[in-house]
């Protein structure tokens, strides 16, 4: 009879629009799942789906029936990826676990690395999945996607004064260390989420650790990454940095009643 571990964990996955990658990823996720003597947690997965029209939302529901571990989200339209993590974020402490993992479900974010997050947690409040520790990282990406990427990480680490690769979804939270409050300092719907929310964690003095990883190209589909995505996200940057220069107590948790 196999032993049954405590589920502690939870890998929170926002999708639009990924019906060909999803039954991937949570098969590679399954995959992981420990044995009694293993060294990473039992963990449930959370998708959540923001109403794709290639059918998603089906293939999830699915999923859910034939694993007991997966969870679907439905929401009624496309409302952002930060607003995404925030319902995920929000799920997790409402359950009560004590680790959350995020990630994308587009093959950037292979599985294979959450050990390597999970064992760095050991010493950590939040550890990064990096795309700057390792020069060839990116060699698979196309140079728009190449240039965007540090060039954002250039404008975080100048302006925000953070070493970290501050736009990467591949994430893990203690949320045992880190208090729920803390993310409702948050307010960001789109891919701004990632930079502010690991601001508020630094500023905070929560202990920040990186991973390094190789991101493949996208195994599916199209990047939501768009453009006009990217222009928001800058704006956004520097309508931060102002509020930091102007207002900087406001995200610190010390001054939150």
């Amino acid at each position: 009879m196999p032993v049954l571990l405590p589920v502690s964990m939870l890998v929170f996955i926002p999708t639009y629009n990924e019906r060909n990658n999803v039954e991937r990823t949570c098969s590679q996720l399954l995959a992981l799942q420990p044995s009694a003597n293993s060294a990473l947690p039992a963990f449930d997965i959370l998708f959540v789906d923001d109403n794709s029209p290639d059918g998603t939302g089906a293939a999830l529901d699915q999923l859910a029936k034939q694993h007991a571990n997966v969870r679907v989200i439905h929401r009624p339209g496309k409302l952002g990826i930060g607003s995404a993590h925030r319902i995920g974020i929000a799920y997790a402490y409402d359950h009560s676990y004590e680790t959350l993992v995020t990630m994308d479900c587009d093959g950037t974010h292979p599985p294979e690395y959450l050990p390597q997050l999970f064992a760095k947690a050991r010493e950590s409040d939040v550890v990064v999945g990096s795309r700057y520790l390792n020069k060839d990282s990116l060699n698979e990406w196309t140079l728009f996607r190449r240039l965007l990427t540090y060039g954002g990480h250039a404008l975080t680490t100048t302006l925000l004064g953070m070493p970290y690769d501050a736009s990467s979804a591949y994430r893990l939270y203690r949320l045992d260390a880190i208090p729920r409050r803390l993310f409702e300092l948050i307010h960001s719907p789109g891919y701004a989420f990632f930079f502010e929310s690991l601001y508020v964690l630094n500023l905070n003095q929560f202990r920040i650790a990186e991973v390094g990883i190789l991101l493949p190209a996208r195994a599916s589909g199209q990047s939501k990454m768009t453009m006009s995505e990217a222009w928001r996200g800058l704006t956004r940057l520097g309508r931060m940095c102002l509020s930091i220069a102007l207002r900087r107590q406001r995200y610190l948790l010390r001054n939150i009643p």
